[in-house]
């Protein structure tokens, strides 16, 4: 054996090998379970492990390389986690894609990232029919039957595809630690996406950390509710599976089949949008499942409302916790943790994780002081590789020795991050800076209120006016002039909206984040009376 392969076995840090380790440690437990349907799917960790391995022989047959890239357009499928770590095991570069891209997007995004392959959720057909004839590199295509459509040409069945391969290990792939293990691009709501390269090392690392700081054990049950393609679902699936535990996949959020299956699967530890902690608190079901199992409920992409924390804390009886992060510095970066919950008012982050550094920078580099507002920089092994063909984006990220998260916050009295607003969406009214989600946290505090977005508005007067587009909850009669005098009681008088604008509903990304350059977009002009 080469000497440099031997040394490479020894020491490699490798996504891959975490499957191989709990086939030998766990083969007969669950590693993940799937209702498809009437369907139930369950695979052991012996079982996925062969999967991953087949795939990844299926795609050296096939003549792909270590390198290469395969691209992913699907919801959560047990085939969707297969080739997410087939890849892996044979070195070759994932590109998991998110189907809420407009077609012209997803068209970019394979061909920037130069993919060869892609595997498609037989949902998607359409959208990759459509987009297929702009693809000049892409040589293979293969269908996930996950509506159990028919699978025909051009698309290679799943399992056709798998058929025939060996289910041992791969073991002549040279995979170093900074070896790219996936490219996941950003959502692109200012410009074109910019495709992040993460590294076999930044996941590797963060799924053990986070097992630390979210006190997820060994043997773990937890769930895959929100889309894999999202670097969030992902980390907090592949710490279930580095320890040992249970997943649960879900294609899509459905109350009833979630809660039902918190208590048939005893489901100890999830992750879900405050939304969907709403949507459950308020199901009928609630009241006669079983949910002692629940030990630990954590969220993310937006802040909590406190009736919903309140309630979930006491109904769930589990602790709560925030985690956050980015694509570009793998999650979780900071926690807010159980004990603060109730206890903080704002939008904390909290804690910095154990493996990284966190602190606050001014526009010149330099580190400010407890209470001081700035950026919020990080650094540690969990940060990107740096962007896809795209040197002057990285090294912006990287200036004066640490990685940029273009967010704004603070470190408060007990040296807590709290989480000011996005650079870009701090709102600059009559010379006043105007943390959007300062207000939109008092208007959602309101019962009333179901989803709320501030952004500035064009004015010839303010520059830019505060304007809260509100989703009020159904049948709550709820009035312009009835927010106005919530946010009067406890905001200042330059940060009280200009204009309550409401909506059926919101504009989300596939991740459930409001897509705030769509309300900017779409109401720039809502203001032009005001110029006469």
């Amino acid at each position: 054996m080469d000497g440099v392969l031997k040394q490479n076995l020894i020491e490699r840090v490798a996504i891959g090998d975490i499957f191989r380790r709990r086939a030998a440690t766990s083969a007969e437990k669950t590693a993940l379970v799937e209702t498809r349907g009437d369907q139930e799917i369950r695979l052991t960790y012996q079982e996925l492990n062969q999967k991953l391995n087949r795939f990844a022989r299926a795609a050296r047959a096939a003549g792909f390389q270590k390198g290469d890239r395969i691209g992913l357009l699907g919801l959560n499928s047990s085939e969707y986690v297969i080739t997410l770590y087939g890849c892996a095991k044979a070195g070759i570069i994932a590109v998991p894609i998110n189907p809420g891209l407009n077609p012209k997007d997803v068209i970019y995004v394979l061909n920037h990232a130069e993919v060869k392959a892609l595997v498609v959720d037989d949902q998607l057909f359409p959208l990759a029919d459509a987009v297929k004839p702009h693809l000049p590199k892409v040589e293979l295509m293969i269908g996930i039957p996950a509506m159990n459509q028919e699978i025909k040409a051009p698309y290679i069945p799943f399992d056709d595809f798998l058929k025939n391969q060996a289910d041992d290990e791969i073991e002549d792939v040279i995979i170093q630690d900074r070896d790219v293990l996936e490219i996941l691009y950003t959502s692109g709501t200012t410009s074109l996406p910019k495709g992040v390269m993460v590294s076999h090392l930044a996941t590797f690392i963060m799924s053990l950390t986070n097992a630390i700081e979210l006190g997820m054990q060994r043997e773990t049950v937890t769930t895959a509710l929100l889309p894999i393609f999202h670097c969030a679902q992902q980390t907090f699936a592949l710490t279930t599976f580095h320890l040992g535990g249970k997943l649960a996949l879900f294609r899509t959020f459905d109350p009833t089949v979630l809660l039902k299956t918190i208590e048939k699967e005893q489901i100890q530890t999830m992750l879900a949008l405050p939304i969907m902690y709403r949507v459950m608190l308020d199901h009928p079901l609630i009241k006669t499942v079983d949910l002692t199992s629940m030990r630990t409920c954590i969220y993310a992409m937006t802040p909590m409302d406190h009736r919903t924390l309140k309630e979930g804390i006491e109904i769930f009886s589990a602790d709560f916790m925030l985690g956050t992060g980015q694509t570009e510095f793998f999650p979780s970066t900071n926690t807010f943790r159980p004990e603060w919950q109730l206890k903080k008012s704002g939008n904390y982050w909290g804690e910095s994780a154990l493996t990284l550094d966190t602190a606050i920078m001014d526009i010149e580099g330099n580190l400010l002081p407890q209470g001081k507002t700035g950026e919020i920089v990080w650094r540690g092994p969990a940060v990107m590789n740096g962007y896809l063909k795209n040197e002057e984006a990285t090294e912006e990220s990287r200036a004066f020795a640490w990685h940029h998260s273009g967010d704004l916050g603070y470190f408060d009295e007990d040296n807590l991050l709290v989480f000011v607003d996005r650079k870009k969406d701090m709102i600059k009214s009559g010379g006043e800076n105007v943390p959007s989600i300062k207000v939109e946290r008092v208007i959602l505090a309101d019962p009333r209120v179901q989803s709320v977005a501030v952004v500035g508005i064009p004015h010839q007067q303010w520059i830019e006016a505060v304007t809260a587009f509100v989703v009020p909850q159904e049948g709550a009669g709820l009035s312009e002039e009835e927010i106005v005098q919530v946010c009067k009681e406890q905001l200042g008088k330059f940060e009280i909206p200009k204009r309550i604008v409401f909506l059926e509903q919101m504009p989300l990304t596939s991740t459930g984040k409001v897509r705030k350059n769509v309300l900017r977009e779409e109401y720039q002009s809502l203001f032009e009376e005001d110029k006469r």
